[in-house]
């Protein structure tokens, strides 16, 4: 039987998402290709955008937490994130959801919840 239960508890939270968040991050701003997104970018821009993404996760999985911020093709206007840009996120994420185990079936809604967004951030 199905659960009832949102994403958000499901994935186990805020602290859980914060905790991916915190993993994610890194792995993108290290990554050779993806690194120019954050290359000039301050501690404290960082540490807004990063909240802005969690609240975002949050609020899109069903939890309680509101997104303040722009919506993504404003956000990301600009920025000439390619397709292939895009696809390495992926592997990233797909590595990072894989190492907290996160459950086949939520990783799933989760990857396809993030596919949703693609078009409004792919530029180029």
């Amino acid at each position: 039987m199905a659960s009832t239960d949102s994403l958000y508890s499901r994935l186990g939270g805020y602290d859980a998402i914060v905790a991916v968040t915190d993993n994610l991050l890194p792995r993108l701003m290290q990554d050779p290709q993806l690194g120019r997104f954050w290359a000039h970018r301050g501690e404290d821009g960082i540490t807004r955008e990063k909240q802005l993404l969690v609240n975002f996760l949050c609020a899109s999985a069903g939890g309680p937490m509101v997104y303040t911020g722009r919506n993504m093709p404003t956000s990301h206007k600009g920025m000439k994130i390619s397709a292939n840009d895009w696809d390495v996120f992926i592997g990233h994420l797909k590595s990072c959801l894989e190492s907290f185990q996160v459950p086949d079936q939520e990783r799933g809604e989760v990857l396809a919840f993030i596919e949703s967004t693609r078009a409004e951030i792919v530029e180029a």
